[in-house]
């Protein structure tokens, strides 16, 4: 089984690309959806954050009211401290489920994640994959797929990290300038060489 981190800013096409390795027989765990579901299923951690940020953080039907935990770990500067308390725990979750997934017998184990890169390279992936596209596309992706207006996606866009600085950390870069259809096919071609790879033993 080969281990593939992907990751891309927002709007970039990343999730199309995942979409279509899990049609064809990969597990892909995505970061995001996975930290955001530990927060409320995981007691200990659930009570770190409790201890850190107060009872708001939880809504009363248990649920994470992430806007306000967004407002304190942002406005008060105290992402990293967050961060810390989600990373092992998020970490040590992907870990069993790439077990799991290399116990079924599957060809590939995808870990999603903006924030792949940030840290460096992670040294148990075989490869990491960036996917990328003209930042007025991706406004345009997002704006249209999340209803929201132009300014609000360039706000996100400007949170995140410039990729461009990050891409000599990538093994592959996919360069995402056409339509679906086109980056669909991309990504089935780059599957079908990165499992091929894996079966024959040879490095990316």
């Amino acid at each position: 089984m080969i281990r593939i981190g992907i990751t891309g800013g927002i709007g970039s096409g990343k999730t199309t690309v995942c979409s279509v390795w899990e049609r064809m027989g990969a597990r892909v765990v995505y970061a995001d959806a996975l930290a955001k579901t530990l927060m409320v299923r995981n007691p200990g951690l659930r009570e770190q954050i409790v201890d850190a940020f107060g009872q708001k953080v939880y809504d009363a039907d248990g649920t994470l009211n992430r806007s306000y935990l967004a407002q304190k770990a942002f406005e008060e500067g105290r992402v990293e401290e967050l961060n810390r308390m989600v990373h092992p725990i998020v970490y040590r979750e992907l870990e069993k489920l790439e077990e799991e997934a290399r116990s079924e017998g599957l060809p590939m184990f995808v870990r999603e994640a903006a924030l792949l890169l940030d840290d460096g390279r992670p040294d148990n992936l075989e490869a990491v994959i960036m996917v990328t596209a003209p930042e007025e596309e991706r406004i345009e992706r997002v704006v249209q797929r999340d209803q929201t207006d132009e300014q609000r996606v360039r706000e996100r866009i400007a949170k995140q990290k410039d990729f461009s600085e990050l891409e000599p950390l990538a093994d592959l870069i996919i360069i995402n300038d056409g339509n679906k259809e086109q980056l669909e096919k991309k990504a089935e071609v780059i599957y079908l060489e990165l499992t091929e790879l894996s079966r024959t033993g040879k490095s990316v």
